[in-house]
């Protein structure tokens, strides 16, 4: 699951983010790898992704 929407991101606490920008990371590792096979579109959504959790991560500190 690669998409998250910027609403659910921002319900997730700083800990959650850390996890889910790390799971990210590996999953566009693996995509890479695997280019040839599923085609670069999973990879672009995979980068929006990671894109979106780090500018709202800075863009709004957790209240926690």
């Amino acid at each position: 699951m690669a998409i998250l929407r910027s609403k659910e991101i921002q319900k997730m606490s700083d800990k959650e983010k850390e996890e889910k920008l790390k799971e990210l990371k590996m999953e566009l590792i693996r995509a890479n790898v695997a280019a040839n096979k599923t085609g670069k579109i999973k990879i672009n959504e995979i980068r929006k992704t990671i894109a979106k959790l780090l500018t709202l991560k800075a863009k709004k500190p957790s209240k926690q």
